[in-house]
Parts: C-alpha cells; structure tokens; sequence
C-alpha cells in the first residue's frame, strides 16, 4: 500500500482536546506558505526578513527574560485575578472625557430590538441592513444638531477625527497653498497632540493659540475649534469662522453632540 492511500493513525479524544496548548490549536504559516512568502520576497530565511524589516535600534541580539510558557486555562485564570485588583472610581478628568447615558428609548427601540438585528430570511443580510439603518438614523440626527447639510457615521476617536478633518480641509483647499493649520489652545490636550503628529508626517506646521487673539497674519489652509472647550467656555465662533474664510481657510469645529441641543449649532457659524 503507497504512503498516500495508507490510513492515517487514530488519535485518541484526548489527544484531539489538547488541553491548554494553544501553540499546537493555534492555526499560522505552514512551512510551505513560509517558503512561498520568502521566494515571493527574494529572501533565503526568515532570519533575513528580519534582518530586512527591523531596525536594529530596536533589536536586541540576546534572548528575552521570560517566564516559562503558561498553558492557556492558567493565563485565564491570572489575567483574571489581575483584573480583580482593579479599582474603579469615578472619573473626574474631563477634557472629553465624561459618563455616557444611553437613553432606555434607544436601549429598546435600537439595540433591544430584534427587527434591525434579525433576519426573518436566511438569505437576506437583515443584520447589515439594521445596522446601516441606524447609523443612517445617526448620521441623521447628527445633521439636525450640527445644522449641516450631511454627516457621515465615523467610528474614530475625536481626537483621531479632528487630524482626518485636518486631512481633508487641505485636500478640498485648491486656490490655498498655505503650509499651516490653527488649532485653538482651548483644545482638548490629547487632540492637540493627534493634530501635531499627524502633520509632522504630512510636512504642515501646526500653529497652536487663543483663538480671539490669531490675527490671520500667518497663512493657514484651515483652522480647529473646541465646542465647548475643554474648559467648559461656550464661545461664538461666528466672528472668527468670518475672518477664517476672508483669508481664504476652512474651519472645523470639535463640537459635543449633546451639547448642541441648547448651544448655536456649527453649521449657523456659516
């Protein structure tokens, strides 16, 4: 009988369960794909894809100080008695950062209701079809808050969301070449920080100050606005937005949602 038609061994149930051996479970790279990889690649090993991808400032040539390897019903059981030693108190950081309340109107009518998860068909992707028809009906109520004419449902950060905003207000700016923003002191600090990294790579300066003291004597290609800042002061933006397109910049406002049920909405700051 040829080795390939000869049966292959049993294994035993146990042998199949392979208790807390993750490395043996854990389904990676055969050596034939690893060969296909390395040729695709033009390298001989992957100590040379290493070698290649790596700095060496960041390499060290000796091995790493650890423990023995941890079946995985023993890490669980660390990682939980790690987390038991949590302490969890009441955030008073501010800057963004603040509790949430989700009304029991939107608990059940949305999340609890099976009509926008369900599908009452097995072929029809009425998961899909809730779920976009509730970020619609967000992206919709966003538009009535904000008082712009369209929004789009976004999963970023805000700190993340004002540098894609950034992106974008120099990307639409044809007829202004200007290399700098402006973003408002008064900004959350970690969005500040986001902004400044992100234009570090795309070769902007970031131009950071009150923003009722910035006399558009240096050129920006746009601007960003906290709304409230991150003090709690409520300003009116609308003088600054004017001067802001006088020169020829575009202006993005960081604004809280829920504040904008009783603050002038971004989109009447023209």
């Amino acid at each position: 009988m040829s080795k390939l038609s000869s049966p292959a061994r049993r294994r035993s149930l146990e042998e199949l369960k392979m208790r807390g051996d993750f490395v043996r479970r854990h389904i990676g790279q055969g050596e034939e794909q690893i060969a296909d990889m390395l040729d695709t690649l033009g390298l001989g090993s992957l100590d040379e894809l290493i070698d290649n991808a790596v700095p060496e400032t960041i390499r060290t040539e000796r091995p790493l100080n650890l423990d023995a390897a941890r079946s995985e019903r023993m890490m669980l059981s660390y990682l939980r008695r790690m987390a038991g030693r949590n302490k969890v108190f009441i955030s008073m950081i501010g800057m963004g950062y603040h509790g949430t309340v989700l009304p029991g109107v939107i608990l059940r009518n949305v999340l609890e209701n099976p009509s926008w998860y369900t599908a009452y068909t097995p072929y029809q992707a009425e998961v899909s079809q809730g779920r976009l028809e509730a970020l619609l009906t967000f992206q919709q109520m966003v538009i009535d808050l904000t008082g712009m004419e369209i929004a789009n449902a976004s999963l970023l950060d805000e700190a993340t969301a004002a540098a894609e905003a950034m992106s974008m207000v120099h990307s639409v700016q044809k007829n202004n070449p200007a290399p700098s923003f402006f973003v408002a002191s008064d900004c959350h600090p970690q969005t500040i920080e986001v902004v400044r990294t992100r234009a570090a790579y795309r070769g902007w300066e970031v131009v950071v100050g009150p923003h009722q003291e910035f006399d558009f004597g240096a050129p920006i290609f746009g601007a960003l606005l906290q709304y409230p800042a991150t003090d709690g002061a409520i300003w009116d933006y609308r003088g600054f937005v004017t001067r802001a397109h006088d020169h020829q910049a575009l202006v993005v406002v960081a604004a809280d949602i829920l504040g904008l049920a009783m603050l002038t909405p971004p989109g009447e700051f023209d």
